[in-house]
């Protein structure tokens, strides 16, 4: 299980919507993109995708922007991946079902690494990215001083 390109940027743009949730203003596209290193055509698909998946909103105007839909101790990882990848990204396609005991002993057995994975995706919220981030930070600083 790797965690694609994809689906980082849209966790990379959605820790910078959280970090900047408290103060109720919207960022632009072009601020995230500059802050995390995002190309910004393609981080106004993913914003697109996520304002339709209902985790972002978007603000027009000349101080529009996006911002968060809900608070981010309310938004778990699981509900990123799960709205960028597809909800049956980890359920097996029914042309390749199991057609031997070997086969269906190694489709059970992955299920339950995806069920493990959810479970901690589901664990994980942009809340605990956050706060995560900036204790990193807090030791980077400690750090060099």
């Amino acid at each position: 299980m790797e965690l694609s390109c994809k689906s980082e940027y849209a966790l990379l743009a959605l820790l910078e919507l959280a970090s900047h949730y408290s103060d109720g203003e919207p960022l632009q596209i072009r601020q995230i993109a500059a802050e995390q290193s995002i190309p910004d055509r393609y981080l106004e698909q993913l914003l697109a995708t996520l304002r339709r998946a209902g985790l972002v909103r978007s603000q027009r105007g000349a101080r529009g922007g996006y911002l968060l839909s809900r608070e981010p101790w309310k938004i778990s990882l699981l509900d990123v991946i799960n709205c960028i990848e597809g909800l049956d990204s980890k359920s097996p396609e029914p042309d390749r079902e199991a057609k031997s005991i070997e086969g269906m002993v190694i489709r059970e057995i992955w299920q339950e690494a995806g069920q493990a994975a959810d479970a901690v995706l589901q664990k994980y919220t942009l809340q605990d990215l956050t706060e995560s981030r900036d204790a990193k930070r807090q030791l980077d600083i400690m750090y060099y001083i």
